[in-house]
């Protein structure tokens, strides 16, 4: 049987919506665990305030239910912060964390530019135009056109699915994460790799550096030219780095 592996998508994401070419190469080497946070797909949001930190306990009680001790864990933009919370928590259960296009939180935290942020949080409009500026922000500008014009249905079909109350929670729940200082990782905290495309407008590429400043032992690529979608742009490659820092740091 494959090895486990715990896969945390971000902002306004369901477990179902990674590219199909990077979860196919990650599942050569592992099961892979893809779930939907709270108040999206599956999940239902509750009554009780949607925090990084409460997602985190969620992916915790998700690896109780599966009966699993210790994983290596990858988060994705928001999923990135779950999975750093996740591995301060509990990081005797992350047995290796892989951080793609995302940020330490806090003052260390470079932000997006303001009108970026703005774009992203925009509801107005239709899903249709919803998706288009979605995927502008998600890719560079050379690819976005072709994108959108091959997968703007779809997107759109999935942002209208989504609860308007779901994303104002996440996005309140970012919010706190850059304003609020994160404790720092301890001397158990897990080998650490940061993935980030060099032409992200989303969460900038300054961000690896700072998160290799936050996490012990830490180690970075840069993927020039992709944005913040950068799996899905570069899903092989992505995905290879992720096998082969799980490899290294999940043997038994």
């Amino acid at each position: 049987m494959l090895p486990p592996l715990l896969l945390i998508n971000g902002y306004a994401a369901t477990g179902a919506d990674w590219d199909p070419t990077f979860l196919a190469e990650l599942e050569r080497s592992h099961r892979v665990i893809h779930p939907d946070n709270r108040g999206v797909g599956e999940m239902p949001l509750g009554d009780a305030e949607l925090t990084v930190e409460a997602m985190a306990a969620d992916m915790e009680m998700l690896l109780d239910r599966e009966g699993i001790a210790r994983v290596p864990v990858v988060g994705w933009s928001m999923g990135g912060f779950v999975a750093q919370a996740l591995a301060l928590r509990a990081p005797e259960r992350v047995a290796a964390l892989a951080l793609i296009a995302t940020d330490p939180g806090g003052a260390a935290a470079v932000p997006a530019a303001p009108e970026v942020w703005q774009r992203l949080v925009d509801h107005s409009g239709t899903p249709r135009e919803q998706a288009t500026r979605l995927i502008d922000l998600l890719f560079p500008p050379p690819q976005a056109e072709a994108i959108d014009a091959e997968f703007g249905e779809v997107v759109a079909a999935a942002r209208g699915a989504l609860s308007p109350v779901t994303l104002r929670a996440q996005e309140a729940a970012m919010e706190a994460w850059h304003r609020e200082e994160q404790p720092p990782p301890g001397g158990d905290a897990p080998p650490t790799l940061v993935l980030h495309g060099g032409a992200d407008v989303v969460i900038p590429p300054t961000n690896a550096a700072a998160l290799l400043a936050r996490w012990p032992t830490a180690t970075t690529e840069l993927f020039e030219g992709a944005g913040h979608a950068v799996m899905a742009q570069e899903p092989q490659r992505v995905a290879a780095a992720i096998q082969a820092h799980c490899a290294v740091f999940t043997r038994t």
